[in-house]
């Protein structure tokens, strides 16, 4: 079998199955585990802004006036002739669109099958593992991994009190304009043992209150929101996280750099008290993959003053 990633979640995914081997191309952004960075690279970004403002900007006005913001080399797509092509339907400016991607495939002699994933929770991160398995023949191994995966996060919850008040915290996922993470990153935090108060978890239809560590996997939050900085401010959350979707540590050092520059900065408790963090979140939280399990570690361990549980490799670093 044969499988072209156009999504680092999935590739990542397929490397934490066993199924690296049937990995024939990637995009332009799986860069991890750094095994595959060998293989044909299929999609090329065409947002040339290096700033926050300014990528938001072009994304906009790309996507108000139609146009795409990757480019897939059908050229190559063809040669490879895939026996799957695995993609996503979760966000439009995170990757190529399914639609481009359904209408390529369908023009190839192969006739790949195209697997889109959409996971919207921390739940359907897993979900997405053991559909990847059963499509490529590997179910027993996505088990396996599950099973591991969700034994980390029941050790990490070990150390939270789920019926206890938590910190406040604000999950910034873009600085300019500010986006308050959403999805999978709410439950997270939750499930950490604080609030997100911003952009909380809802019980989902017929989960009653969902209330306590077992109702916590029948809450959901949706997608990330744009607020203006008055509102993170009115909140004055107790910590402040950022993690810019797609950006490494270094770039959100940048980022924040830029940020702290604001005459509200300094007026916001977390500031005031040392409790802000940036992380990776190109790799360790907008990444809808396995690594998410070390992010709710590194959640645990920060927000809980146990450093010991932060994952070794889990690049993050407390502001200033």
């Amino acid at each position: 079998m044969r499988i072209a990633s156009l999504l680092p979640a999935a590739t990542e995914s397929l490397c934490c199955i066993d199924a690296a081997d049937l990995l024939i191309a990637r995009s332009h952004e799986c860069d991890y585990p750094r095994t595959i960075t060998h293989l044909p690279v299929l999609t090329k970004p065409l947002i040339t802004a290096t700033t926050p403002h300014e990528i938001d900007t072009q994304a906009r006005s790309a996507m108000a006036e139609h146009q795409p913001l990757y480019t897939l080399d059908e050229q190559l797509l063809g040669d490879l002739a895939p026996d799957i092509i695995v993609t996503q339907d979760l966000c439009h400016v995170c990757s190529i669109d399914l639609a481009a991607v359904q209408r390529i495939a369908a023009t190839l002699p192969t006739k790949p099958r195209v697997i889109a994933l959409n996971p919207q929770t921390f739940e359907a991160v897993l979900d997405d593992l053991l559909t990847l398995g059963q499509a490529i023949g590997r179910e027993p191994q996505a088990l396996a991994t599950i099973t591991n995966l969700r034994n980390r996060v029941y050790s990490a919850q070990e150390f939270v009190n789920p019926f206890a008040a938590g910190e406040s915290v604000a999950m910034l996922e873009w600085t300019d304009p500010i986006f308050i993470g959403g999805h999978w990153t709410p439950q997270l935090i939750e499930r950490a043992g604080a609030l997100h108060p911003l952009n909380p978890t809802q019980p989902v239809k017929g989960a009653g209150a969902a209330q306590g560590p077992i109702g916590m996997t029948q809450r959901q939050a949706g997608k990330s929101i744009a607020i203006p900085p008055e509102v993170l401010v009115a909140s004055q959350p107790d910590a402040i996280l950022i993690a810019p979707c797609g950006r490494s540590l270094a770039q959100a050092r940048n980022d924040v750099l830029e940020l702290s520059k604001s005459p509200w900065w300094p007026t916001l408790k977390a500031v005031r008290t040392g409790r802000v963090a940036l992380a990776d979140g190109n790799h360790f939280f907008n990444r809808p993959g396995p690594r998410l399990v070390d992010a709710l570690e590194f959640l645990v361990g920060w927000l809980h003053n146990r450093p010991a549980l932060i994952p070794p490799g889990l690049l993050w670093e407390k502001w200033p």
